[in-house]
């Protein structure tokens, strides 16, 4: 309401003022009921009903009335009002994990309250407003609001779980879900009540979830569509973990040790005091000896981000030296070796255009993605004459229409400061040629971007062709975590009102990688998108 708003805006001194008032109203008002309650005659059992007055809304101007709370903006977990509402208790995550903020609405003040670091949770406040309960990792804490000062509280839960007919919930509750989010009401025109009688007969028999998801992909695809299958998603925290140097060996090399075939910039050994370079010899891993006929990777178990000392013998001047290292882990090193790729094919797009055309990868349809693309589309890319869009082994998100947007950029101004040619408008936006590359690998929104840049006729298509599986998914994780499945939720139709879903895009220029070449070094995928490319630059000029 407004008269919600108004209190809301005071200052701490208007609000105390305010209640002052309020308070003395109210003791007045206590006097009168008072003095009513004394005429009543003796015997007079007569009982005043609490009157319980109705919530008011005020829609109009609703809008105007709208105030953010948290002075930065974050990923939230939950967040609490105090019964009075002059603070704001929430989780928040900046750096590593969720923890305990406080904005104090009255003062305009924000702090930390506690580092959880945790991985979300909830949190429930006490009638008074005198603690907060969080539940948080599985513990429960309490923090008391006076002094902000927090304690687990103990508890004990046991119970007996009958995992095998947990598994037959599950398999009903998947069932239904398809049943009911399916993006085809007709469900392909498959008998889902049929496989549900057929499928379930398998589950008397299973003891475990890789082979209960196993069946529950198999029913799933039956529907014949994307985004369908169940997956086992076990976490293990004492699992093996094998860290990586960030280096390539010589596989032909069958002496003792791991002879360095390349260093993977920006990885363990790309740094200048540890001074190896290619065909130096990696002898010892902690000084335990590297034999030809030893595993080296059991040496980097559980390895990655803690210093170990390797012993470097450099063959051609004959030294020997130790320098300590801290390895990465897997995610890590593919991080790296994605960089390395796509450095590898900008290289490539330069020295095959002789400069004028620029390249740029989307690795997802995401934000980061599409942020990373517009950096170098407008920055890197911005003098160039024509740009290739590399989408292949994209995985999906939903970036679809932002990336044929920007794409699709008409130039309507050029700007002339003192005479001199400055830029145009749009700013935000490719002007000049494109090309679109695709491959088997494109999935989901990959499929919808490519579809939207050949039907809008922006620019044409260099790869394979693409499989239909432009839909939007549903991924539920059960109770029990780790199963998970998927729903192809919402469906995509062309104008003829075809379903995207099973419909393949077909490139303008089919070209198939063979893996005797891409080993080489050569792309001839990119290279039939720089020769197409350059071929309508020379045809425009």
């Amino acid at each position: 309401t407004r008269e919600a708003f108004d209190r809301f805006s005071l200052n701490e001194e208007e609000l105390k003022l305010l209640e002052e008032k309020e308070k003395k109203d109210k003791d007045n008002g206590k006097d009168k009921r008072q003095n009513d309650k004394d005429k009543k005659e003796e015997g007079d059992e007569e009982k005043e009903e609490e009157k319980i007055e109705p919530i008011e809304f005020e829609l109009d101007g609703l809008e105007d009335r709208k105030v953010k709370l948290t002075i930065h903006s974050s990923s939230l977990a939950d967040y609490v009002l105090t019964p009075d509402g002059k603070k704001l208790y929430y989780l928040a995550r900046f750096e590593k994990g969720f923890d305990l903020w406080m904005n104090d609405l009255l003062k305009k003040e924000t702090k930390l309250v506690l580092k959880l670091n945790g991985k979300g949770g909830g949190m429930i406040m006490d009638k008074k407003g005198e603690n907060l309960y969080i539940f948080s990792d599985g513990q429960i804490s309490r923090v008391t609001i006076k002094d902000n000062k927090k304690k687990d509280v103990a508890y004990m839960a046991e119970f007996y779980l009958n995992k095998q007919e947990e598994r037959a919930y599950m398999f009903e509750h998947v069932w239904r879900q398809v049943d009911k989010k399916f993006y085809d009401p007709e469900l392909h025109g498959v008998d889902w009540d049929y496989y549900k009688a057929d499928y379930s007969k398998f589950l008397p028999y299973i003891n475990n979830n890789f082979d209960f998801t196993e069946m529950l992909s198999e029913m799933l695809g039956e529907l014949n569509a994307s985004h369908t299958g169940a997956g086992y998603r076990p976490k293990n925290e004492t699992a093996d973990q094998t860290a990586s140097l960030g280096a390539f060996y010589d596989n032909d090399y069958d002496g003792d040790g791991l002879r360095v075939l390349e260093i993977i910039n920006k990885g363990p050994l790309d740094k200048a005091e540890v001074n190896i370079k290619a065909g130096d010899i990696i002898e010892k891993i902690d000084n335990v000896d590297i034999g030809a006929d030893l595993d080296y990777a059991a040496l980097l178990n559980h390895k990655s981000g803690k210093p170990i000392l390797l012993s470097i013998y450099d063959p051609v001047d004959n030294k020997r030296w130790d320098v300590t290292v801290k390895p990465i882990n897997r995610g890590q090193e593919y991080q790296l070796l994605y960089e390395r790729w796509v450095d590898n094919m900008e290289k490539l797009t330069e020295e095959l255009s002789d400069g004028r055309i620029g390249y740029v990868h989307v690795r997802g349809m995401n934000s980061a993605s599409y942020r990373e693309f517009y950096s170098k589309v407008l920055g890197e890319n911005f003098q160039k004459e024509a740009l290739i869009v590399d989408t292949r082994f994209n995985g999906g998100g939903w970036l679809h229409d932002d990336l044929v947007t920007m794409l699709d950029g008409k130039k309507y101004i050029d700007f002339y400061p003192r005479g001199t040619h400055y830029g145009w408008e749009p700013m935000n936006k490719w002007i000049k040629p494109s090309i679109v590359l695709i491959s088997e690998s494109n999935y989901s929104d990959a499929h919808g971007f490519p579809y939207a840049y050949k039907t809008l006729e922006v620019g044409e298509l260099v790869g394979m062709p693409v499989p239909g599986t432009m839909t939007a998914v549903w991924w539920e994780a059960l109770q029990d975590n780790t199963v998970v499945f998927g729903i192809p939720q919402i469906g995509t139709k062309d104008a003829d009102g075809n379903y995207l879903e099973n419909l393949q895009l077909e490139p303008d220029y089919k070209v198939s990688q063979d893996p005797a070449i891409v080993v080489t070094g050569r792309d001839e995928q990119l290279e039939k998108a720089v020769d197409v490319m350059l071929k309508q630059l020379d045809e425009v000029e």
